[in-house]
């Protein structure tokens, strides 16, 4: 149960990859607040099911957008879409993210495009897409999701760790822009999260066993652990608070 943030009741929000893993987490979340929300996904059946669920519970359906992040045109689209249907969006939440493993020497121009595009690129695309309608709105909300691994020294997703450090330059870069307009930006960075995916291709129980040492709190991390920071970092309860990083990792850090 997250306490009530009633700044968020109507708020226009849009995240990506809501569908699954974390962001179904965040979807599920903010339209438990009463937000307007909209999220990007390329998960047909499970995004569906998510809608279907969140128009069951709370009497309002989330919109669904199919959506490539690796096609700035679409993207752009999406946000559109997004906007004319509940209002300039005024609480972005770039989760999406793809941490395929890789080796450095294996890395090619193709696999670099399609990696970078969706852990940084894409988040770029979208504040380039809402940012207008947040300084029309009077301010909102930028929560870029970046990641601990990069802050490990995790060495088999150099790609991905390139850009979950580049998400908090850029982070704070907007910050530093926009906040005279009113907007705030800052990261949330996921310790190592037991989503459907992660349990599925890597988080083994010995390597779950070996990462709890690691963990002040000894217990696995669950997505629904990061509504909580998205959405005090989303409301006016962080009102002060922009250009930071927060970390939610049970003390791995």
């Amino acid at each position: 149960m997250q306490p009530i943030y009633p700044d968020m009741k109507g708020a226009s929000v849009l995240i990506t990859g809501g569908g699954g893993g974390i962001g179904a987490a965040l979807t599920e979340g903010f339209c438990r607040q009463g937000a307007k929300v909209a999220f990007i996904d390329v998960a047909q059946e499970a995004s569906a099911v998510l809608v279907e669920k969140m128009q069951a519970e709370t009497g309002v359906a989330p919109l669904y957008l199919n959506t490539d992040l690796t096609d700035q045109k679409a993207v752009a689209e999406a946000c559109a879409k997004a906007a004319q249907a509940h209002g300039p969006i005024t609480v972005l939440l770039n989760n999406a993210a793809w941490d395929d493993r890789h080796d450095l020497l294996d890395v090619d121009d193709a696999y670099w495009e399609k990696n970078t595009g969706i852990n940084l690129r894409h988040p770029f695309i979208t504040v380039q897409n809402v940012i207008g309608g947040m300084i029309e709105s009077g301010g909102g909300s930028i929560i870029n999701f970046t990641s601990t691994s990069f802050m490990l020294n995790i060495g088999d997703m150099p790609a991905y760790t390139a850009s979950k450090a580049g998400i908090i330059g850029f982070t704070k870069g907007i910050a530093g822009k926009y906040g005279i307009n009113g907007v705030r930006a800052n990261c949330l960075a996921p310790g190592w999260v037991m989503t459907e995916r992660q349990k599925a291709l890597w988080a083994t129980p010995e390597a779950l066993a070996d990462f709890m040492k690691r963990q002040a709190i000894k217990t696995p991390l669950v997505p629904e652990q990061m509504v909580g920071p998205a959405l005090f970092l989303a409301s006016s309860a962080s009102s002060a608070v922009t250009a930071h990083t927060l970390i939610a990792d049970h003390g791995v850090l």
